[in-house]
């Protein structure tokens, strides 16, 4: 299984910059860049602090993708 985000798309919709959430999270863009295209999972309390961030439920952000 994989865990794939929907972070990028939700960021673009709400109109906000890769920078300007690592400034608010205090992370680095990178970590954004590379969370959003799947090269890295973020903790748990990242995920978490991802989806409270975005106001969108934690489900919405993240899912398993079953590979058969």
């Amino acid at each position: 299984m994989k865990v794939i985000n929907h972070i990028k798309e939700v960021r673009l919709a709400k109109k906000i910059t890769q920078i300007q959430m690592a400034e608010d999270l205090q992370i680095t863009r990178q970590t954004i860049n590379a969370i959003e295209k799947n090269k890295y999972n973020p903790s748990l309390e990242l995920a978490l602090k991802l989806a409270k961030y975005l106001d969108v439920p934690f489900e919405q952000l993240f899912y398993l993708e079953e590979k058969e």
